[in-house]
């Protein structure tokens, strides 16, 4: 078109007037079309040209002459258009083949441009583009230099990156994206570059940046506007592969999965030859808009670039919290939960098929397995085609039968990766402490074996058969030296963790009677502050709990305040120091009997001032309801102050063990003052985990008076059952500990305990043993209280249960029936049916991922099984297992070789994962635990955490392209470790890293 603008020697004879006219006419009567090119006419040139097709004379003045468009350019330098053109007022559009006829019989003016225009299909009209979008291209490195340049509203946004490739050189092995930049401030990554530069919302002014990766795999920055250039590049050097994933906050079980599937050799090297980037679906409705494919592509070619000891994943972290909430935050969640979301989510990006079809699915009918199953894969591929697809996508076989009609059914269905449960033992390992009636005697750490399916009665049976036949005995869960559940004997044995510390206690020799004549009592420690706590609005002393609690049976006719603190002395005669016979009286007092009970905390008195109470409490059984209802209001406070975790717990007994009761002691025939603390609304509900350490004796006499005086307040109705005021001398006697009436958290509230010195025990039976701190520090023996006896069962190593993958396998094809939750519509009986089904292998992928089911939950119990299942490295064999026998030679063979392993050590409520992974470039093996990668052995690799297996077919394994690394101590610090890994790092990882 340009060349015809050169000289008016290039123009050719027109044919007659009356023909241009005709030809001209009816090409412009044609209809617009999306893609075509139309080309604008000065307005006036047009019209004198119609002017003179009209008069008939070839030799009239009217004869237009060249073609010019001068009067629609800004100006004749640049040749831009003007701005606000009017159609049929300033300039006509004719199509191409009309332009080009009137430039071959007129001619052009000289250096004047063609106006060419496309059709472009808008959302509510199809018009000619009169106005084009003009932007602004650079590079990040030089946002300075830029160029501008129109392109259509229907040209795709592929179009601007080759213009900018092609202007600044930029190598097509080079990988690159777009930013769209409408203002300084603002930019906006174009990820799709079959958009439109409509449907992108480009517009003219708008600046696009090409941002380059960088040879470590990183981009310059995340936005453009800070771009700037990375001179100073890591100078380390490593293995591709063999680099650690920082833990962003227990997001290890993210870390495990990334570096299993970083290890897959067909998928990392998919993505780092960036084959993902011509496969990127950005309109499949199921999938993340390519944004998930995107950042993992982005943490793999870091992490393959062989320049990073370590990757920070935050931008994947966000990116899938972005898409599934649940992993929002930095809360615990399970490897293979991640790993089958990414696999998703990965493959629905990556998606091939951009239109999904429906499809109806078929059952077999009786026809052949390889005909249903030929059909069933070709209707999966119909619909998902996808690298994931291409390498972890099976078919297994599922066979329901009816029992009732015997209908059979058959599907194939794909499959991503295999849940195979593990053989269940039906017992279980629990350990307890018993704590006996004896007082004298420690409490005696025990290891029992117990049924699964049991109830808490028979943790009470299998400890008698290993000591004697006593009888009532009390189960309870003691959590930051307090009940946090007191359990029924009939509560199944799966509502105890193994990690809750568990107390049995000897209640009595005898059984208790429906009656209720006696009561089980929650005995707590609690030590008092030196100080009133004024703040709380009271001033009374705040407390802490102590110690362990202790449960005891009491006559119902002694629960009174003399009576408790006499059987307490005796209780807990083991490692309290008695009081000195010089020590028992204090001085005289001699003062009005209404003033004595102000100075005596709740009015109780010695034996001759007042009788017993005579109310009752309430029944052992109406008692344990109580204690497990407000038991479960604790709830809450478990998850932050556990006593310890598992490992954490055996290290501390074995050091100092845990003592069960405390308290204290004194001479027989000595009597109780009565005197009681008040206890701060405010106390401290025993979070510390040990009293608080006496600050020294301060006036202890006075400060005794003056703490009297200020508690006789909540007293003073006790007065009102005595007879008048009269004057008398007694001998005061002095106690260790005072007794007060608590709530199940350990903590006083109004209203508790009666003034004549009884308890009533109208909402619960929890007492508290208060010690003042200089008495506790005086008289409590600290060491003899956390004594306890290992029984001979502890020293009996606890065998692991092991199994063969194999056995795994042979479960998941046994058959089992349908449970009442999942009922299977029978179309012949019209009605669901717990039927029979089958599962079998039809064929495997590639790559075949294994997950291990430890963990079991079922409406009646939650465990993580600790099983070792002994699975092969090399060789595993499946073809046992296909039903679809290897017709030819061509067809792959059911071998596979181990890639990686997901570990997970720890419990159900806390953990630690971690992985091993053969690196595919040199073969050898790593053990990878968030930032710390170590060497390991294949004898490692094998143990009880193991969680996900990945393993590849042999026939598609390579050799490794470099030779294996030697270990060397001369390595940089923060390098690969030169040791190896010992197995145990994950194990201590579970505690110290990532606790729940």
């Amino acid at each position: 078109i340009m060349a015809a603008n050169s000289s008016t020697g290039s123009a050719t004879e027109p044919p007659g007037l009356e023909t241009q006219w005709r030809e001209i006419d009816n090409l412009s009567q044609q209809q617009l079309r999306a893609g075509d090119s139309w080309y604008l006419l000065d307005k006036r040139w047009y019209d004198q040209w119609k002017e003179y097709v009209h008069a008939g004379d070839q030799n009239s003045s009217s004869y237009p002459g060249k073609i010019d468009n001068t009067e629609l350019y800004e100006d004749l330098d640049s040749y831009h258009l003007k701005e606000r053109l009017s159609e049929n007022e300033d300039f006509v559009l004719v199509p191409a083949e009309a332009w080009h006829k009137l430039l071959s019989w007129y001619d052009m003016m000289d250096n004047q441009p063609p106006l060419e225009r496309k059709v472009v299909d808008l959302p509510s009209t199809v018009k000619v583009e009169v106005y084009p979008v003009e932007i602004y291209l650079c590079l990040s490195s030089n946002m300075e230099s830029t160029v501008s340049a129109c392109f259509s509203r229907a040209d795709k946004i592929h179009a601007i990156h080759q213009k900018i490739r092609q202007h600044f050189n930029v190598s097509e092995t080079a990988e690159s994206r777009l930013w769209m930049r409408s203002t300084d401030t603002s930019s906006e990554r174009l990820r799709n570059l079959n958009m439109t530069v409509l449907d992108a919302c480009l517009s003219s002014g708008m600046t696009v940046i090409m941002e380059i990766r960088n040879a470590d795999g990183t981009w310059p920055t995340s936005r453009p506007q800070i771009m700037r250039n990375s001179a100073d590049e890591d100078s380390y050097r490593g293995p591709p592969g063999v680099c650690g994933l920082t833990n962003l906050g227990n997001t290890c079980f993210m870390n495990s999965a990334l570096q299993c599937l970083s290890n897959t050799p067909p998928l990392t090297e998919y993505f780092l030859r960036n084959s993902y980037l011509e496969e990127l679906n950005f309109t499949n409705p199921l999938g993340m808009k390519g944004e998930i494919a995107e950042a993992y592509a982005d943490v793999i070619k870091q992490m393959w670039s062989g320049r990073h000891y370590s990757v920070v994943p935050r931008v994947f972290k966000t990116k899938v919290g972005h898409f599934a909430s649940q992993f929002l935050g930095y809360q615990q969640h399970d490897s293979q939960e991640l790993l089958s979301f990414l696999l998703d989510g990965l493959h629905e990006d990556l998606n091939r098929v951009k239109k999904k079809e429906y499809i109806e699915l078929r059952d077999a009918d009786g026809r052949p397995d390889q005909e249903v199953a030929e059909e069933a894969w070709r209707n999966h591929l119909r619909r998902n085609d996808s690298v994931i697809v291409d390498t972890f996508h099976g078919l297994f076989k599922s066979t329901l039968v009816c029992p009732e009609c015997n209908k059979v059914s058959v599907t194939f269905d794909p499959f991503c990766y295999l849940s195979v449960p593990l053989p269940v033992s039906k017992e279980r390992v629990m350990e307890v402490f018993y704590v006996s009636l004896d007082p004298t005697a420690k409490p005696t750490q025990y290891r029992l074996i117990v049924p699964k399916a049991g109830q808490v009665i028979d943790l009470c049976t299998v400890r008698t058969s290993i000591l004697t036949a006593e009888t009532l005995m009390a189960v309870a869960d003691v959590f930051n030296h307090r009940f946090y559940r007191i359990y029924q004997a009939d509560e199944s044995l799966s509502c105890i963790l193994d990690r809750d510390d568990i107390f049995v206690y000897q209640l009595s020799s005898g059984c208790v009677d429906q009656e209720g004549e006696e009561v089980v009592m929650a005995i707590y420690m609690r030590e008092r502050s030196h100080y009133r706590d004024y703040g709380s609005g009271s001033n009374s002393y705040s407390t802490s709990l102590f110690g362990h609690p202790l449960l005891i049976s009491v006559p119902r006719a002694q629960c009174t305040r003399e009576d408790l603190y006499q059987l307490l002395l005796k209780r807990l005669a083991r490692y309290v120091r008695p009081l000195d016979p010089s020590e028992e009286v204090e001085e005289e007092e001699e003062e009005d009997e209404e003033e004595l009970y102000k100075a005596q905390t709740n009015g109780v008195s010695d034996d001759e001032g007042e009788e017993d109470s005579e109310e009752a409490g309430p029944s052992k059984k109406e008692e344990e309801t109580q204690e497990s209802g407000q038991a479960e209001e604790q709830n809450n406070c478990q998850s932050e102050a556990s006593p310890s975790s598992e490992g954490e717990e055996r290290a501390e007994e074995e050091e100092s063990s845990s003592e069960p009761d405390r308290g204290s002691s004194t001479e027989e025939g000595q009597s109780a003052s009565g005197s009681t603390d008040t206890n701060s609304q405010d106390a401290t509900d025993g979070d510390q985990s040990t009293g608080v350490e006496p600050s020294g004796k301060e006036e202890e006499d006075e400060d005794e008076e003056e703490e009297e005086e200020e508690e006789a307040a909540s007293c003073a109705q006790a007065n009102k059952r005595l007879p008048g005021r009269r004057r008398y001398t007694e001998r005061q006697k002095k106690a260790l500990f005072t007794i007060q009436a608590v709530n199940s958290n350990g903590t006083t509230e109004r209203g508790m305990g009666e003034a004549d010195g009884g308890f009533s025990f109208s909402s619960q039976p929890y007492i508290a043993i208060d010690w003042d701190p200089d008495m506790k520090k005086k008289y409590y023996n600290e060491n003899e209280a956390e004594k306890y006896i290992k029984h001979q069962s502890m020293d009996v190593p606890h065998q692991q249960i092991t199994v063969q993958l194999q056995e795994c396998i042979e479960l998941f094809t046994t058959v089992e029936t349908l449970e009442e939750e999942n009922p299977w519509y029978c179309p012949t009986c019209k009605k669901h049916q717990l039927a029979t089904k089958k599962l079998d292998l039809w064929s495997l992928p590639e790559v075949l991922i294994i997950h291990l089911k430890r963990f079991s939950y079922t409406k009646y119990s939650r465990e993580k099984l600790d099983t070792i299942v002994e699975f092969p490295l090399r060789d595993l064999d499946f073809s046992g297992f296909l039903l679809k026998k290897t017709v030819n030679s061509t067809e792959p063979p059911c071998r596979y070789d181990l890639i990686s392993v997901s570990n997970h050590y720890g419990g159900l409520r806390d953990g630690h994962y971690t992985s091993y992974a053969r690196n595919k470039d040199n073969g050898q093996w790593y053990y990878f635990d968030d930032s710390k990668v170590t060497y390991a052995r294949e004898e490692q690799i094998v143990t009880s955490a193991a969680y996900l297996l990945f393993y590849q077919r042999q026939d598609k394994i390579r050799q490794p392209t470099v030779p294996p690394p030697v270990p060397s101590s001369s390595q940089p610090e923060n390098h690969v470790s030169s040791q190896t890994h010992d197995g145990m790092d994950g194990a201590s990882s579970c505690v110290s890293m990532e606790t729940d």
